[in-house]
């Protein structure tokens, strides 16, 4: 079988660590009941599933907007029993879950807000949780004190506190979880808020503050990017990485930052990453007995490579130092005529797509052959120093066109495009095995 990559192992997080790991964001929102489960009926007729779906709604466009990724349980009028709701929850890989109800009471001046929560400090026998939930206690009980609060001052509406609860959709599950009982839909005066579209708003803003107090998001300069999945799915990998919580989508990509994505990627293909750098000394054939080899430099048998070239505008203190210098020792990265290696300097679309040719060919071997057909951009000479390497990825799927029929080779490639092309290629290789 083709070896396609060595992806750097991952370690998936069994248990949440307070407060936060490092990994994407993604919150699954839960709207309560729906279809022919309406749930409470309040004064005048409110149904609770419509409240709580319109504030869901309202939330997921406002998580969206802050950066997070969101996955709904249900965005229309259905029914989905609470079993299916946890399923779908354990297969989203998220990191949070919300739902969101409205409240009811036979006493018709109680009023105030509350948050659901399971805690193992009060089991009920006749309900139990999951063991990840059960292990998840302490987590459950400061998100929700951190949305009740945040809750209760974005809206204004009496504490009604935190309760520990076995409703289904928090005990069963494998992720903090929370359920917002939002107001009550048994008192008129809140069963009128209830109805206001612009209370539903700030409901579903307040939500949305106590899960960024309690889980700031990974890159919120996302928002709806349309590269956001993508650098998101990377950014789990260990691949790809911002700066003061920020990734800077649409800034052009330099030499430095893309030869690091680059290794990062390949890390473990032979002759593109791995190759040893030591000084010529060191390399020659040691002393018989010594009992020193090439495997000693970690160069799976090949001879390490020694005068590596100095680049005068690289210097050692540079972020990028070791990375640019591999990939130059290993031979996908050249300098200029000049001596230099710019590592600073922005990199075009036709650079970027040989470069991660260059590695694509040392990776499987046989995709350095010529690639057939007709180059799918007019802008793109058959004998531009790039055609054949644009070729093969547009082939793969792994380069798409700046429009329908052309590339723009010289226009400098941003951050959010490499990472799509990086998310192209690591998807093609799982799928390959």
């Amino acid at each position: 079988m083709k070896k396609w990559l060595q992806l750097t192992a991952v370690a998936l997080l069994c248990a949440f660590v307070f407060p936060y790991p490092a990994s994407a964001v993604k919150i699954v929102v839960d709207a309560g009941h729906g279809g022919y489960d309406p749930g409470a009926i309040g004064v005048g007729g409110l149904q609770e599933k419509t409240v709580n779906l319109d504030i869901s709604l309202k939330l997921r466009d406002e998580l969206q907007r802050r950066g997070y990724m969101v996955a709904m349980t249900r965005e229309d009028d259905r029914f989905i029993a609470l079993p299916d709701r946890v399923s779908f929850t354990n297969g989203q890989n998220a990191d949070l879950f919300v739902s969101v109800h409205a409240n009811s009471y036979p006493n018709a001046s109680m009023t105030g807000s509350m948050v659901l929560y399971y805690d193992d400090d009060y089991p009920q026998a006749d309900y139990p949780a999951s063991e990840a939930m059960r292990a998840l206690s302490a987590v459950n009980r400061a998100f929700a004190t951190q949305m009740l609060q945040s809750f209760l001052a974005g809206t204004g509406l009496g504490n009604k506190g935190i309760v520990p609860s076995a409703v289904h959709v928090v005990r069963m599950g494998t992720i903090p979880s929370v359920l917002v009982e939002t107001a009550f839909l048994s008192n008129p005066a809140e069963a009128a808020l209830l109805a206001i579209p612009e209370k539903r708003t700030s409901m579903a803003l307040a939500i949305a503050d106590g899960i960024e107090a309690f889980r700031p998001p990974i890159f919120p300069d996302l928002g709806q990017h349309w590269a956001q999945q993508a650098v998101m799915r990377l950014y789990a990998l260990g691949y790809v990485q911002g700066a003061n919580n920020l990734f800077y989508p649409n800034q052009p990509l330099t030499r430095a930052e893309l030869v690091t994505m680059l290794g990062r990627v390949f890390a473990g293909t032979p002759g593109a990453v791995d190759t040893a750098i030591v000084p010529c000394a060191t390399a020659q054939t040691p002393a018989a007995g010594s009992g020193v080899t090439a495997a000693v430099y970690g160069t799976g048998g090949k001879e390490p490579i020694c005068n590596v070239p100095v680049f005068r505008d690289l210097a050692a203190t540079h972020w990028a130092y070791d990375a640019m210098r591999q990939a130059a020792a290993s031979g996908w990265l050249q300098g200029y005529p000049d001596g230099t290696i710019r590592p600073n300097a922005p990199v075009t679309r036709e650079e970027s797509a040989v470069l991660l040719d260059r590695l694509l060919q040392l990776a499987i071997p046989a995709s350095g052959s010529a690639a057939t057909g007709k180059l799918p951009f007019t802008d793109v000479a058959p004998t531009a120093w790039s055609a054949s390497a644009i070729a093969r990825l547009a082939a793969a799927g792994i380069v798409q066109g700046a429009s329908n029929d052309k590339f723009a080779p010289q226009r400098q490639v941003t951050r959010a495009e490499m990472s799509v092309m990086l998310d192209r290629y690591v998807n093609a290789a799982k799928d390959a095995g």
